[in-house]
C-alpha cells in the first residue's frame, strides 16, 4: 500500500512540476494576468480539471513560481554580503554568482522582473515577501560585520535593502545582455561591479545625520 501511495505521490509531484515548467515557458511571451489555465494544461497534455488538484488558480500557480524562482537566491544573496577581508573579492564573487544564475535560469529571472510590478496582486505580494526575507537575512549578515559597529538596526535594514535592490538590478541588467556580444556583457559586469563598490564606499563613510 505504501509503495502504491509513493508512486502516486511521485506522479502527482511530476505533474505539478510539469505545470510549473509549462507556465514558465508560456510566460516568456506574455504576462501572468493574460495566462489561461487551459493553455497550461494543454501544454502539459492533461485535462483542465487536473490543474485544480495542484493549484487553486493561475495566481496560485504564479505564487508557486515565485517560490521556485527566488528560493535558490537566498544563499546567493547572503554570500554577497558575507564577511570577507577583501571587499573587491566579495564584489567580484557576487557579480559572478549573479551572472551564473541569470545564465542558468533566465526564464525565472524574467518572470520576477515582469511580475514584480505586474497586475496579479498575490504574486506581487509573494515577491515583496521574498524580498523582505532577503533584506532581513542580509541585515543579519551585516550586523556581524566589523564595519557595522555602532550602526542602528534601522540603518542596517536600509543598507540591506540597498544590496538586495542592487542584486535585482544587476540580474535584470545581465538578462538584457544575455544574447549580447561578449564585450557588451563585460561592460555590464564592470558597471555592476562599480555600482556595488559605490554602495560599499557609502557604507564605510556613512554617518547618521540624526545621531
Amino acid at each position: 500500500m505504501s509503495h502504491t501511495l509513493g508512486i502516486r505521490q511521485a506522479q502527482k509531484q511530476k505533474t505539478r512540476q510539469a505545470l510549473l515548467d509549462a507556465a514558465l515557458r508560456l510566460l516568456e511571451e506574455q504576462s501572468l494576468s493574460s495566462l489561461g489555465l487551459r493553455e497550461v494544461t494543454r501544454a502539459v497534455g492533461v485535462a483542465p480539471t487536473a490543474f485544480y488538484r495542484h493549484f487553486r488558480s493561475t495566481a496560485d500557480l504564479g505564487v508557486a513560481l515565485v517560490e521556485e524562482a527566488l528560493g535558490s537566491l537566498h544563499p546567493m544573496i547572503r554570500t554577497t554580503v558575507s564577511a570577507v577581508d577583501d571587499h573587491d573579492e566579495r564584489i567580484t564573487r557576487a557579480v559572478a554568482l549573479i551572472a551564473r544564475h541569470v545564465d542558468a535560469y533566465p526564464a525565472h529571472v524574467r518572470f520576477i522582473a515582469r511580475e514584480r510590478h505586474g497586475g496579479v496582486q498575490p504574486v506581487r505580494e509573494a515577491i515583496r515577501e521574498q524580498l523582505a526575507r532577503f533584506t532581513e537575512e542580509v541585515r543579519t549578515e551585516l550586523a556581524d560585520d566589523r564595519e557595522s559597529a555602532g550602526w542602528s538596526d534601522d540603518d542596517l535594514l536600509m543598507l540591506a535593502g540597498l544590496y538586495v535592490d542592487q542584486m535585482l538590478s544587476t540580474a535584470s541588467l545581465f538578462l538584457e545582455t544575455l544574447e549580447a556580444p561578449e564585450e557588451e556583457r563585460r561592460r555590464a559586469e564592470r558597471l555592476a561591479t562599480r555600482q556595488l563598490r559605490l554602495i560599499g564606499i557609502g557604507r564605510r563613510h556613512w554617518r547618521d545625520a540624526t545621531a
